[in-house]
């Protein structure tokens, strides 16, 4: 039998039934600005949808017309609940989510699985949102993929890369990092810090601290490889809670990016 990881935050973050997270994820992707760009990479919120789900579909969304090629997600996330040094593995088969089952890439994670600043943690992943929030809208764009899915702690924006490195693959492979930005700040000033965060992301400055976004660990380390590999960021949507569900005395930054290879020219 496979170890499977159930849902943690279906009714929560997202809806629990099944056809309801199809129509909510359908809308929001239907909903979403059009990008013509073909991204290796994307930088995504995990917030509750209500709060960050049109942010996050602006991502996905860029995927529809290269969805047929991809066949592996490897997907980064910061642990919110479980301290971890360094990236954690969840040693499982398979996750689970009201839509279906997403297996594993196990050969990946064998891949990686050497490395100093890579562990298996089942706790980490466990009550994690940041990664299961991603799932469904992968579920809803790709026909058939796998996942490698690391939950990032303390870690140097080099032992981030090193480890995309070794997965980075081709076309087939898609690479997610996903994180919030500023965390309850004032609307203005939340707008002004997170418009500097994404300016230092489309620069491939780093290091984006966590106070600019929760997530800034697995971000820095996709800086790095974006800089080796000559990736080019694009921004695609930045908000806050305060423009989608939320008051405006307390905000929480929301952005969404693509990161597109350098036109090979014949």
């Amino acid at each position: 039998m496979p170890t499977v990881r159930p849902p943690a935050v279906a009714g929560m973050f997202y809806p629990a039934e099944p056809r309801q997270l199809a129509h909510d994820v359908q809308q929001l992707l239907a909903g979403a600005r059009a990008h013509d760009l073909v991204p290796k990479a994307l930088i995504a919120p995990h917030a509750g949808y209500i709060y960050s789900g049109a942010i996050a579909a602006t991502a996905y969304a860029t995927l529809r017309p290269i969805a047929s090629r991809i066949r592996r997600v490897v997907l980064l996330g910061p642990t919110h609940r479980v301290a971890v040094r360094g990236l954690a593995l969840p040693g499982a088969d398979a996750f689970d989510t009201p839509l279906g089952r997403v297996m594993l890439d196990t050969a990946a994670a064998s891949a990686i699985a050497h490395l100093p600043q890579v562990s298996v943690s089942a706790q980490a992943h466990a009550l994690e949102h940041s990664l299961e929030v991603q799932l469904p809208f992968l579920q809803s764009v790709l026909s058939d993929f796998t996942l490698l899915p690391l939950a990032v702690g303390m870690a140097t924006a080099e032992e981030v890369a090193e480890v995309l490195e070794i997965v980075w693959g081709g076309e087939e492979t898609l690479i997610v990092i996903s994180s919030d930005l500023s965390h309850y700040l004032p609307y203005s000033i939340a707008q002004r810090v997170d418009n500097e965060t994404a300016q230092s992301i489309l620069k491939l400055r780093q290091p984006i601290a966590h106070d600019q976004a929760c997530g800034g660990t697995p971000v820095n380390g996709l800086i790095v490889a974006a800089q080796r590999h000559h990736l080019t960021p694009h921004l695609l949507d930045l908000r806050n809670s305060g423009d989608t569900a939320g008051s405006r005395d307390q905000v929480v930054g929301y952005a969404s990016f693509a990161f597109t290879e350098e036109e090979r020219r014949p």
